[in-house]
């Protein structure tokens, strides 16, 4: 079981986040993931939103970084560790903007970038850009195809109904062969087939820890399944967080456990196929106080379910 870094101050989530997390600024983020690095953390992911309607602040909080400037800063703050999204909103913008985004921040990385698509759901969003909210599956589905086809083709080629291209070059290409890991985010039977498609991972949301094998099993016995989907990222907190951002009360996943509680608990995820989770935000008062609980992880948390 590898662990993710949850880092404060991503977003401001009502269902997760604390009072000091609102004051934890960019430098401190940055301190905060070198040092994620030198404990040995696998990965730093980062959530994305673009704009949130008034009427979604309650619950989502207002507080939300573009994800590829966001991974590239990451990145370049540090040398080991892997960048992620959680999720990036795939139909949001045009998919040759998303491959070379995500490929350049790969080239610069040495090859250090995941990223997890997801169609998005929040339909104000999709109105205030422009983007087609009913649509947004079928452009999906093109646009995880067109970025395949830029990052992995020397002349890369294809004709859909929302992007076309042909007679052009694209470079650079990811480091990482065959091309960035794509995995998607999302729980809809259309996102698990996609997933089952073209991804190497699956990040569910909605979906029920004790409702991940049989998800994962619908995935794999889909006949166009091509074989590739190894990693699985479960959160504690994931299951606090309902549609919409609504506040769940889930008590196995609370903060504060302690530590024979967290290891349990990632012993039973890694049983359900779980290979990636992150541990919750104990209640704490400042920053320093983070630094100290996320060593103590490190150090007592990884080694026993390493």
């Amino acid at each position: 079981m590898k662990l993710g870094f949850a880092m404060p101050h991503l977003l401001r989530l009502k269902a997760t986040c604390q009072p000091w997390e609102a004051a934890v600024t960019g430098a401190d983020q940055t301190r905060l993931a070198r040092w994620a690095e030198k404990l040995g953390y696998a990965m730093i992911s980062v959530p994305e939103h673009h704009i949130i309607p008034r009427a979604h602040v309650e619950l989502s909080g207002p507080h939300y970084f573009s994800a590829y400037p966001a991974m590239a800063y990451l990145a370049g703050a540090t040398e080991r560790i892997r960048v992620n999204s959680c999720i990036a909103i795939l139909p949001a913008q045009h998919p040759i903007v998303t491959a070379k985004a995500l490929s350049s921040i790969d080239w610069l990385s040495g090859g250090r970038v995941t990223v997890t698509f997801g169609v998005g759901w929040l339909e104000e969003e999709f109105d205030l850009l422009g983007v087609p909210f009913h649509e947004r599956g079928a452009m999906s589905e093109e646009y995880v195809q067109a970025i395949i086809e830029l990052w992995t083709k020397e002349e890369p080629e294809f004709e859909g109904r929302y992007v076309s291209f042909r007679d052009v070059a694209f470079e650079p290409k990811p480091v990482q062969s065959p091309h960035v890991p794509v995995w998607f985010g999302g729980d809809a039977d259309a996102v698990l087939r996609r997933a089952g498609r073209y991804a190497s991972g699956w990040w569910p949301f909605l979906t029920k820890p004790e409702d991940i094998p049989a998800r994962l099993e619908f995935i794999r016995s889909q006949p166009d399944y091509a074989g590739r989907l190894t990693e699985v990222f479960y959160g504690f907190a994931t299951s606090r967080v309902g549609e919409g951002h609504a506040v769940r009360d889930d008590p196995r996943a609370r903060p504060g456990m302690t530590g024979q509680e967290i290891i349990d608990r990632l012993g039973w995820f890694a049983e359900l196929g779980v290979t990636m989770s992150s541990v919750p935000i104990p209640p704490l008062r400042h920053i320093d106080e983070y630094f100290d609980y996320t060593q103590w992880v490190a150090e007592e948390i990884m080694p026993a379910v390493a």
